[in-house]
């Protein structure tokens, strides 16, 4: 790939600290392990967004990271926006969320298709125009007993959840870099491999 190669990488969630261990800002803790890779910090941008800039490598791909400010059901106007300013094709856009219907501590990854009834991936198809973009779906499994979703979406993980979350963190940002060096496919074979016996 080319050495001005861009992606775009958005990891949804919602903004203040309040909501920042919650199991739905999974994708902007994501992107905060990506950030530390680069030394990069996050910046206020006129997209209605916090953005982070650089390269994992001299002269590689360069990663724009965007965190919106808005709620999550309301991602699409700030990722449509980082899209128009960076000139960046949905076709370069990864965006990290969590995911109700996969196991905790896995990963899918995809590209294109519906929006699963994820309300924030539902609004940047909405803003952009098109579902043509990688998702990193990280898994959070399904609230136990009668607990509803939404309340589960809202709450941190839980303290043996915290004890594997480093690693889910980090294997959700080797796939960014991965879907961007080598493409989705490749990702996917990493990453939806089953573990060797």
């Amino acid at each position: 790939m080319a050495a001005d190669d861009q992606w775009l990488v958005v990891g949804l969630g919602n903004p203040g600290p309040e909501y920042a261990g919650n199991r739905h800002n999974v994708g902007q803790m994501v992107l905060d392990d990506l950030a530390a890779r680069f030394r990069g910090t996050f910046k206020a941008h006129r997209a209605n967004a916090r953005v982070a800039e650089g390269r994992l490598v001299p002269g590689g791909t360069r990663f724009v990271l965007g965190k919106p400010n808005s709620y999550m059901n309301n991602s699409g106007g700030p990722v449509a926006g980082l899209l128009s300013y960076y000139s960046i094709d949905p076709s370069h856009l990864i965006v990290v969320h969590d995911e109700l219907d996969i196991p905790f501590d896995t990963l899918r990854l995809k590209f294109g298709g519906g929006h699963g009834g994820h309300n924030g991936i539902r609004d940047i198809i909405a803003a952009s125009g098109t579902p043509d973009f990688a998702r990193v779906r990280v898994g959070i499994g399904r609230p136990p007993g009668r607990q509803s979703a939404a309340d589960f979406v809202l709450r941190d993980f839980g303290s043996v959840e915290r004890q594997t979350l480093p690693n889910l963190l980090a294997d959700a940002a080797d796939a960014v870099e991965l879907i961007a060096a080598d493409g989705l496919t490749a990702a996917q074979q990493r990453f939806h491999a089953p573990p060797p016996a």
